[in-house]
């Protein structure tokens, strides 16, 4: 952290560079008073701050070994007649055809124009420009080389941008695919410095959200570099933190030469602030790629935390609901809770992937749902059912599927399932349809043995919990009769992991 001292300059114009930095200009030519005399018009020569520096070929086959090594060349200075009589046309094609360089520039100079003409050269080949020795004077040379070089740096900006703007869409996608405020913080990090092209010893970020009407020192820290996401803000410079505030009070982005700190309000009423300090001077191009993620950064944020709230909303309603029939069958709530969490282990351990196990968390709950339909003297009922009231209490699992059938919600339509398969056993003797097997979904046969587990270890109006001891033997003489054997499996070699949300949910 101490290298990152803060600087309060202002950026006075958009083209600071790093200090060191050179244009790379190829010469190639077969005399080698060209290169003196090249070197000595240009010697002094800057363009935005950067000096020239100058590699030198004496034949076409040597230029070629260079370019393989993929140097950075701005600037091409090629002879046409070197080895052969047009080694310079030949290799204008090997740099565009055969390695595929677009980017540098390249002017032709002959002192035999006869050899290539210049109108059917500029016509058939890939130059920006064509000129005769003798008209090369040290004014016309540096004016070529400012255009050269302009035209070559907007052409690496634009490049830049092309991959600082593809990084930050997979970026954003990657944002989309968070579940969590913490995962999403983490995200963060990681893209920042690739969007920046920089390694983690490079740069330095930190991340921030906070209420637009809150006090500017009540911000909320996402994540910052070399420490645990949603960490306390105590952990960041101050200098770091001040700029924080600075950005809430001013509602508005920052910069200096190394520091940008980015501020986006949301429609939520959120703003999320990103600081990002670079170990060298930010370029404009930095700034603006900064500012594009930022306000992905914002935007996603916003669509998490509104994600969120409806799996929150999601995940009450369901517990509502289901505690609602359990209240009415004069039974605790605590069973839903437990039945949800049962049945998303046993998703885990059976092997569904973590969308599958949330939606089976989130809908078990709703697998009594049916029974509001029960008449209150068989729903609570002390002794044991006769025949024409037991065929009155197996309809809830029809009927509960037909309260959610018609849904279009994920977890609504995995209620109606679960409603519906809870009943059913492995063998084929359960009911509302006698299914076997496979042929019962896979969270039906879940939540069958997460209910049972749970029903069969709690006070009922019509008994008292079971021992544990007597539980274990039931399911153990029920696998490949009420329940799938490996799911028994799963649920007998895991058993420590169900008591202990048994624990956490007490009645």
């Amino acid at each position: 952290m101490n290298d990152f001292l803060f600087s309060e300059d202002a950026i006075e114009e958009s083209d600071a560079q790093a200090p060191h930095a050179f244009w790379d200009i190829l010469i190639v030519d077969d005399e080698d008073d060209i290169h003196q005399v090249t070197k000595l018009v240009l010697s002094g020569f800057t363009f935005e701050g950067k000096t020239l520096r100058f590699h030198h070929a004496y034949s076409a086959q040597a230029a070629k070994e260079l370019l393989r090594q993929n140097l950075d060349f701005s600037v091409g200075l090629i002879d046409v007649v070197m080895e052969t009589s047009h080694a310079g046309l030949e290799l204008i094609k090997f740099i565009r055809d055969d390695i595929n360089n677009h980017d540098i520039r390249l002017i032709l100079r002959t002192g035999q124009p006869g050899e290539a003409p210049e109108e059917s050269v500029i016509r058939e080949y890939d130059i920006n420009d064509y000129k005769n020795k003798t008209e090369l004077t040290a004014i016309k040379m540096k004016t070529l080389l400012y255009s050269a070089l302009r035209a070559h740096r907007d052409i690496q900006i634009i490049e830049r941008h092309k991959k600082g703007l593809e990084k930050i869409i997979n970026a954003s996608s990657s944002f989309l695919k968070c579940d969590s405020v913490h995962e999403f913080a983490s995200t963060i990090l990681s893209h920042v410095t690739n969007v920046m092209g920089l390694d983690d010893t490079e740069i330095y970020c930190a991340a921030a959200v906070n209420q637009q009407t809150s006090p500017a020192t009540d911000f909320k820290l996402l994540a910052a570099s070399g420490v645990e996401p949603e960490s306390n803000t105590n952990i960041l410079p101050d200098d770091v933190r001040q700029l924080f505030v600075e950005a809430h009070n001013r509602k508005s982005s920052q910069k200096t030469t190394r520091d940008y700190i980015g501020y986006f309000p949301t429609q939520a009423g959120l703003e999320t602030m990103l600081y990002v300090r670079k170990g060298s001077f930010l370029e404009a191009t930095d700034y603006q790629l900064l500012e594009f993620f930022a306000n992905n950064i914002a935007l996603a944020y916003d669509n998490l935390k509104l994600r969120e709230m409806m799996k929150e909303s999601q995940k009450e309603l369901s517990y509502i609901l289901g505690e609602a029939v359990e209240k009415r069958s004069k039974e605790t709530g605590s069973h839903v809770k437990r039945v949800a969490h049962y049945s998303e282990l046993l998703g885990k351990l059976y092997g569904l992937n973590s969308f599958e196990c949330e939606v089976i968390k989130l809908a078990s709950p709703l697998h009594d749902i049916g029974k509001i339909s029960i008449p209150d003297h068989i729903l609570n009922k002390p002794g044991k059912l006769d025949e024409h009231e037991w065929a009155i209490m197996q309809t809830h699992a029809e009927i509960g599927y037909d309260i959610l059938k018609n849904s279009n919600n994920e977890i609504l339509k995995c209620g109606s399932m679960i409603a519906y398969l809870h009943h059913e056993k492995w063998d084929g003797t359960g009911y509302p349809n006698q299914l076997a097997g496979e042929d019962i979904h896979i969270v039906g046969r879940i939540t069958a043995l997460a209910d049972v587990f749970d029903a069969l270890g709690s006070d009922r109006c019509y008994k008292k919990a079971w021992p544990l001891e007597d539980v274990l033997d039931l399911i153990k003489s029920q696998s490949g009769k009420q329940f799938e054997p490996k799911l028994v499996d799963i649920f007998i070699n895991n058993l420590v992991l169900f008591l202990e949300i048994k624990e956490r949910y007490p009645n």
